[in-house]
């Protein structure tokens, strides 16, 4: 919440969206993020937005989904629902915590914790795969890796990506900072924008995460990748707002 007033306070318009999570499969969770999208771009002029520059952020799972929104641009299949004739493409993201690529969440942890990401009860496992039923005994994450990559971010990085803000908390005993770092490095090597912050001591959705140098660090990001304030549909500037 104070992340989302920090940002409205700058001048933002900020608009938080629900998704299906987990007994839902993918690629359910990124279909509904594609739809807010689309229905922001189509009432646009109603909540002074403008459509030419749309900004995702989120954290840990919502991290994921602000990944994904951003690099699946083109993904007709994943288009489904109400405004199809808006596009659901964004012009930054950032990601706090978040996961790129569910093949390896736990990798850097200790071996115990990596043997919990390998079973099928799993998050990231029932997601993609889904819970087991009647005969059907459920499988791991790494059972089909291509599905796997295929519902990660890391399986869609390629030139001319938005510019993406990844931050993670070195002391993340839930989300592996490895997911942040093989992000960046990834982005980078296609020549993408990306800058890659590590909260020094800060653990997953921890008060760190709450502080002002955190906060401000966020919103003068948006407002440097977005920014300044534009013109209404009518030619008045509105200094409320500037995405």
């Amino acid at each position: 919440m104070e992340m989302r007033m920090a940002l409205a306070e700058a001048g933002f318009v900020v608009a938080a969206a629900e998704y299906r999570t987990v007994p839902d499969t993918f690629p359910a969770p990124v279909v509904d993020g594609k739809a807010a999208i689309r229905y922001l771009r189509a009432h646009a002029a109603e909540y002074g937005i403008d459509p030419k520059r749309i900004g995702v952020l989120g954290d840990s799972a919502g991290g994921y989904m602000a990944q994904m929104m951003a690099l699946t641009h083109g993904e007709k299949a994943w288009e489904q629902g109400d405004f199809l004739d808006q596009s659901s493409d964004v012009q930054a993201a950032a990601t706090l915590y978040g996961i790129s690529n569910l093949l390896n969440i736990g990798e850097g942890f200790p071996p115990e914790v990596q043997h919990v990401h390998a079973s099928p009860a799993v998050t990231e496992a029932l997601l993609v795969h889904g819970s087991a039923f009647r005969d059907w005994p459920g499988a791991a994450i790494g059972s089909d890796r291509q599905k796997a990559l295929n519902a990660s971010p890391m399986g869609h990085i390629s030139r001319n990506e938005p510019p993406m803000l990844i931050m993670h908390g070195s002391a993340d005993t839930l989300v592996s900072p490895v997911q942040s770092a093989q992000l960046y490095k990834a982005l980078k090597a296609e020549g993408n924008k990306a800058d890659y912050v590590l909260v020094e001591g800060a653990e997953h959705g921890d008060d760190s995460w709450y502080q002002k140098p955190v906060i401000d660090r966020v919103v003068n990001w948006f407002k440097a990748t977005l920014g300044a304030p534009v013109h209404t549909a009518n030619g008045t500037k509105d200094k409320d707002a500037n995405l």
